[in-house]
């Protein structure tokens, strides 16, 4: 038996039904960066298709075309089956809302962790939520665990690690990149987390804007600058052992919610660089039109990673769900499944960019 793999964006007070029923049903959502109706309406009903109401019911805001919705921008989101709870008025959905400190008791099966705002490898207007979605959904298939699995979107990357896989509410999390724990073992990842078999390997670039004065061409030309990085990713590659930036204070780093947050400080002089992974740099850039203005530190990466799925050290049954994450992980290798979805995702993000 499988549980549906995805649910959509869910607020957290409704993973273990404390509060949330309290709440009004319906009321006013305010658009973030790198929304689309599509997004807003899986977000909040569970229900991509239902953004054709969510247009129609705020036409003379929108206007006829979908996409022309702006961060900022307040929609008004009626009651269907139940949903959305807990807008209310003026407040921006989407947050999360952390009430409760047990574990979700008697909750089905595997719960897996991910958000979006991370393409090419995971959002919810991707194909099959992106490629590492798409991976880990895929080798749980294979696994075929017996009380079967979901896989749950929260989007607040920044309360993942802590408290929602450290407390055990959900039990393994993805994509995450491994720091290198031999030079970084206080690392909240290392010294708390144990790690899947690696799903992708990727480069941690800086991105700068070509119009700006700052001049970098080698990783220590990035000492004295202002770096962004959105909230909630790991930052070991900016304070390992060997590079004490952060605690040394060599470089001041700010960490908006988002990446497109951080292109618009860069474009702002804000910021003397992004620093974020090669791939989700690229699509924001693209998306946001910046792609001729932007320079890609390639020739100095910050440092190679790979991606895993994680898992709590203190969860009762970690090895359990690390061995059943890579069992799955290794049959997809083994009769080519795995490279078939990453070349259907990197061919449609190149094709794209």
């Amino acid at each position: 038996m499988r549980f549906t793999s995805f649910v959509g964006c869910l607020m957290l007070a409704a993973l273990w039904g404390g509060g949330a029923g309290a709440q009004p049903c319906g009321g006013e959502y305010t658009v973030r960066p790198g929304d689309s109706l599509q997004q807003i309406a899986q977000t909040q009903y569970g229900a991509s298709e239902l953004w054709t109401t969510i247009h129609a019911d705020n036409l003379a805001r929108i206007g006829e075309k979908a996409s022309a919705i702006r961060p900022g921008m307040r929609l008004m989101l009626k009651c269907v089956n139940g949903r959305p709870r807990g807008l209310g008025r003026g407040n921006s959905a989407g947050q999360t809302v952390i009430k409760a400190t047990a574990s979700l008791a008697g909750r089905p099966g595997i719960n897996l962790l991910t958000a979006g705002d991370n393409a090419p490898f995971t959002a919810l207007d991707l194909p099959n939520g992106g490629l590492m979605t798409d991976i880990v959904n895929a080798a749980m298939q294979r696994a075929d665990p017996s009380g079967g699995y979901a896989i749950r979107w929260v989007e607040d990357w920044g309360a993942h690690l802590d408290p929602l896989l450290s407390g055990g509410l959900l039990d393994m999390g993805f994509p995450w990149a491994q720091p290198e724990c031999a030079l970084s073992p206080d690392d909240v990842l290392c010294a708390g987390f144990l790690f899947s078999d690696p799903m992708f390997e990727m480069l941690s670039v800086v991105f700068t804007d070509k119009a700006a004065s700052v001049s970098i061409g080698k990783v220590d030309d990035l000492v004295g600058r202002v770096l962004c990085r959105p909230r909630g990713q790991d930052l070991s590659d900016l304070d390992r052992a060997d590079r004490r930036w952060l605690s040394d204070a060599k470089v001041v780093l700010k960490q908006p919610q988002t990446v497109q947050m951080c292109f618009d400080m860069l474009m702002a002089g804000a910021v003397d660089a992004v620093a974020v992974n090669e791939f989700v740099g690229r699509a924001a850039i693209r998306k946001m039109g910046l792609t001729r203005r932007i320079e890609i530190g390639q020739s100095y990466p910050l440092a190679i990673e790979t991606l895993h799925v994680v898992v709590h050290k203190d969860h009762p049954q970690a090895e359990t769900l690390l061995n059943l994450i890579n069992a799955g992980l290794r049959g997809l290798r083994e009769d080519g499944e795995f490279q078939a979805i990453v070349d259907a995702h990197l061919t449609r993000f190149w094709e794209e960019y």
